[in-house]
């Protein structure tokens, strides 16, 4: 069986991370893996520490880990059948870092040590060329928290060797340019 080809979508928050996911999966009759902190702070409420960011971290590698398995077991089933091997996962450990150094200057050793350790094919960084929107879950409204947190994931993305793309538009544009980003970085399986 060829391996699950892992596409990671990131940013800031409010700028289509989710929506885009929840677009490529259906694009591409796949599975996604939701953001786990949105789970977390619905349930135990939006004031969070630091520790409990690395319990959000975890929950995220847990429900990714469990997303991995069940498409590899849906590709194993539908052996006769062309069944997709990519994984869209809303969020990963560099989230998890810039998050934590961004609130706390500070992150924890397990998110760093998961850095190292998790390989991806894809990062999409989402534009903040999207208009905020306000939730009970988001925190920085103003420009300048969103371009400084965009620089950051930017800055990472550039200083590690997955390929990365950044995907602008609104709507179907955007999940059109993401689409192109993946079809011109991945190779068909």
């Amino acid at each position: 069986m060829k391996p699950i080809q892992k596409i990671v979508v990131l940013g800031p928050e409010s700028t289509g991370k989710s929506t885009l996911c929840a677009a490529l999966a259906a694009h591409y009759k796949t599975n996604w893996t939701p953001e786990y902190a949105r789970q977390y702070l619905s349930e135990y409420g939006t004031k969070y520490t630091y520790d409990d960011l690395l319990t959000i971290a975890m929950g995220q590698i847990k429900n990714e880990e469990k997303s991995t398995e069940l498409l590899e077991q849906n590709n194993a089933d539908n052996k006769s059948q062309a069944t997709t091997k990519k994984l869209i996962v809303d969020t990963d450990m560099y989230v998890m870092k810039v998050w934590c150094e961004y609130v706390f200057n500070n992150c924890h050793h397990y998110i760093l040590e998961q850095i190292n350790q998790r390989s991806y094919d894809l990062y999409l960084l989402c534009d903040i060329d999207l208009p905020w929107t306000a939730d009970e879950m988001r925190e920085y409204p103003d420009a300048g928290p969103r371009i400084e947190l965009f620089t950051l994931y930017k800055e990472l993305l550039i200083n590690q060797n997955t390929p990365w793309g950044i995907v602008s538009g609104v709507g179907a544009q955007r999940t059109a340019n993401a689409i192109q980003l993946i079809e011109e970085n991945l190779p068909k399986i």
